[in-house]
């Protein structure tokens, strides 16, 4: 049964509506809580960058082929394991998810050279493959679509203050224990997580407290039908090019998350654990922006909803203005302060792809959705950022690679600018689809 939540619908002083309001955050903390470990899984190899290159000798290839094999493996397996999720189970597919994940976290720990430690980041991205995507379809099941752009934001910025955390922290503990040690206790933190998602939601609980908001919840099924089908996920040229336009601006995100603790290393000559957390600071305002841009788009958008296009072109625009000038500036002080700004903007489009990629796919089939979604911010975007950086870096220099960084916003900007003007006639087609569908089930 699912609840609506209105004024008025329970007594305040009821316990179901007093369930009702503190479920849902209960869900937001606990998801949001085991995407911050799976990216201080994915990212505390970059704390972890000058031990391996100087104990193992490894190129700026080689050790950005360790970041991007986990995306990679996200994007190739996001679709079909987010589809095993809406099939058997979103809560059994997030607790063996993340209990996959943390002990291959674990098993970088105990690799013994570049291979195994390969295998072991491999594995992490099986069990980080659709944790995103299924995640976020648990977390707007049960809140209005008209918080989706601020949940979207909020939600996916755990990956940034993930990061943080996983480099921050990963640096503390591999110069104060050893590398090992840093993998083996964020394994460990994942694992503890898990126990208690398990223990504290359940699918009985999601379908009590899930909303329904009408069109918002996307296109409308057939009489008798219970789930979406597949081809719906490519059904519009607008949802295809959010995938497309999404995933590309993330490509900057992804070469900001592997290499910023090596550039100020190297550029700034910091020790490693140092350079470690000031990336991290940075990577902070980059989680701080995607919920801001979030909740911005989301006020905006409200009572115009192709203005969240418009809005996401603004922000990967302002990716490209700062993020540029900082990268063509010497290091000091001016450097850092256009790096923030640019770093706030980078990953901003978040919050409004994912809401209308909600908008242009039904609930039936979400996890899917932002499967599809994941696969494009994986391929495009996470996995090919750090690998194409670090071979243009062993060819230019890392510093040097990393000017060339912000300009792949400027495609990302021309792709929603096409989607955006698309994105009537994709409502439309939604529409048409639907009252055809209707008329089919009635005439039955």
């Amino acid at each position: 049964m699912a609840i609506q939540v209105s004024a008025g619908a329970e007594s305040p002083a009821s316990p179901l509506a007093r369930i009702s309001r503190v479920f849902p955050w209960v869900v937001f903390a606990l998801t949001f809580g085991l995407l911050l470990s799976d990216y201080m899984s994915r990212q505390v190899l970059s704390a972890v960058f000058p031990f391996l290159k100087q104990e193992w000798g490894l190129t700026d290839t080689e050790l950005g082929s360790l970041t991007s094999v986990v995306a990679l493996t996200v994007g190739i397996l996001a679709v079909p394991l987010s589809l095993v999720g809406d099939r058997w189970g979103r809560v059994r597919a997030i607790v063996v998810m993340a209990a996959v994940w943390s002990l291959a976290t674990i098993g970088c720990a105990l690799a013994a050279n570049y291979g195994q430690l390969l295998g072991a980041r491999l594995l992490i991205g099986v069990g980080e493959a659709a944790y995103g995507s299924v995640g976020l379809a648990v977390v707007l099941a049960v809140f209005s679509a008209r918080r989706r752009a601020s949940l979207t934001g909020a939600f996916m910025a755990a990956g940034s203050f993930g990061s943080v955390l996983g480099v921050a922290l990963g640096g503390v503990f591999a110069t104060h224990f050893g590398w090992r040690w840093a993998f083996g206790i964020m394994g460990i933190f994942g694992l503890v997580l898990a126990g208690l998602y398990w223990a504290l939601i359940s699918e009985r609980k999601l379908a009590t407290h899930k909303i329904e908001d009408g069109a918002e919840t996307g296109p409308v099924l057939a009489a008798g039908q219970q789930r979406a089908k597949l081809r719906t996920l490519f059904s519009t040229p607008a949802v295809v090019l959010a995938y497309l336009g999404g995933g590309l601006q993330l490509f900057i995100a992804g070469s900001l998350f592997a290499w910023l603790p090596s550039y100020f290393n190297r550029a700034y000559h910091l020790p490693a654990g140092q350079a470690a957390k000031v990336a991290a600071l940075f990577i902070l305002i980059m989680g701080a922006g995607m919920v801001v841009c979030g909740m911005i788009t989301d006020r905006i958008g409200r009572n115009r909803p192709i203005s969240k296009w418009t809005i996401a072109i603004v922000f990967a625009a302002l990716t490209v203005l700062f993020l540029g000038a900082a990268f063509a500036m010497h290091p000091g002080g001016g450097q850092k302060l256009l790096l923030a700004l640019g770093c706030f903007f980078a990953a901003g489009t978040t919050g409004p792809t994912g809401a209308m990629v909600a908008r242009l796919t039904h609930e039936s089939i979400r996890a899917t959705a932002f499967g599809t979604l994941t696969f494009f911010n994986n391929v495009l975007g996470l996995a090919a950022g750090p690998i194409v950086t670090g071979a243009l870096a062993d060819r230019y220099g890392l510093v040097t690679a990393m000017k060339y960084v912000p300009l792949v916003a400027v495609v990302a900007v021309v792709l929603l600018l096409i989607g955006r003007r698309a994105y009537p006639s994709s409502i439309q087609r939604l529409e048409t689809a639907a009252a055809a569908d209707a008329a089919a089930g009635g005439a039955e």
